[in-house]
């Protein structure tokens, strides 16, 4: 695999995976917001953020299996 299609596929991997990730913590923080009287806070985010990084990660592993393979691992 040459460099330019490494450099294609890490840009593809990184680029949808902090689009995950930012979802995840909106998805997180919309739900925080209308389910409970808490604040927003900075605390709170960091909360998000955290529960949504597992979830950004299995995803884009899971979605993009066949890409991280080729990237990774050579036939």
């Amino acid at each position: 695999m040459n460099q330019k299609i490494k450099k294609q596929i890490t840009s593809h991997l990184i680029e949808f995976f902090f689009i995950g990730l930012v979802m995840g913590v909106a998805e997180d923080m919309i739900a925080i917001y209308l389910a409970t009287d808490t604040k927003i806070t900075y605390h709170t985010f960091i909360v998000a953020f955290l529960v949504a990084l597992p979830f950004a990660i299995i995803s884009e592993l899971i979605v993009d299996l066949k890409m991280f393979r080729k990237m990774f691992f050579k036939k």
